[in-house]
């Protein structure tokens, strides 16, 4: 049976200049998060360069493990835009099979944001046993002309393991949204793996034919800019949550 839980998370990014986060609960669930972006001051006109970083780790009141992630769609603020005009792209052949240190070596030139993520495997007769590894997002090829991420991570337990994520950034038409992302979370160690913290940061600048290039634009036209997120997990739990962060103007 789907449980759907409703969760406001305006408060997370009106004090995230004061705090490190905050924690949110849904059930046995329980979420501490943060992020936002930089610079806050933007013009209200025009969009100029950010970085947006984001991060959350899953817990929950009973100390079980939390159920496994399925699946984690964003929809973003229309006030802006993702850039990739004379930016490298990478392809996912390029990236199987491959090691962190490898992948990057393949497509140095395309990498657009970096993190790391923890997951817990729990096998029968066994202690749980803890994984990670440091994500790499990757400009991949455009798909029916929208921008696309490889997300790429690698793993040794129960075996040597490559992760390529493909995530498509869709231009949308829904009210203060325009773009949407839906990442499917790859099985772990083939289903016993329990995700369970991650973070993110997306920035990249370049120059192309004598201009400079931001991969992620955004301007402060309403006073801020927000984000729908939803995750859902395998046991038909769903956690929905808006994102609100004040933005300034400047000149």
């Amino acid at each position: 049976m789907k449980r759907v839980f409703s969760l406001t998370f305006i408060c997370l990014f009106l004090v995230a200049a004061t705090a490190t986060g905050v924690t949110f609960r849904a059930g046995d669930l329980i979420l501490n998060a943060d992020g936002g972006f930089t610079p806050t001051a933007l013009p209200k006109y025009h969009d100029a360069p950010i970085s947006l970083h984001g991060g959350g780790r899953l817990s929950t009141e009973s100390g079980a493990l939390p159920p496994v992630v399925k699946t984690i769609e964003i929809e973003f603020d229309r006030h802006g835009h993702v850039e990739t005009s004379g930016l490298p792209t990478c392809h996912a052949s390029q990236l199987q099979s491959t090691t962190v240190p490898a992948a990057r070596r393949k497509c140095p030139g395309a990498i657009v944001g970096k993190g790391f993520g923890r997951a817990i495997v729990t096998f029968p007769e066994q202690k749980p046993i803890p994984v990670s590894s440091p994500i790499t997002l990757f400009n991949g090829p455009t798909l029916h002309g929208d921008p696309t991420i490889l997300a790429h991570a690698y793993t040794t337990v129960p075996v040597p393991t490559t992760f390529v994520v493909p995530i498509v950034i869709e231009r949308i038409h829904k009210g203060v949204y325009g773009y949407r992302t839906i990442a499917q979370i790859p099985k772990i160690a083939g289903g016993a793996g329990h995700p369970i913290a991650g973070h993110l940061k997306v920035a990249r600048t370049w120059t192309y034919k004598g201009q400079k290039h931001s991969y992620i634009n955004a301007r402060c036209e309403t006073g801020h800019l927000q984000a729908l997120a939803g995750v859902t997990f395998g046991d038909g739990t769903v956690l929905h949550g808006t994102f609100l962060k004040k933005c300034t103007v400047r000149e």
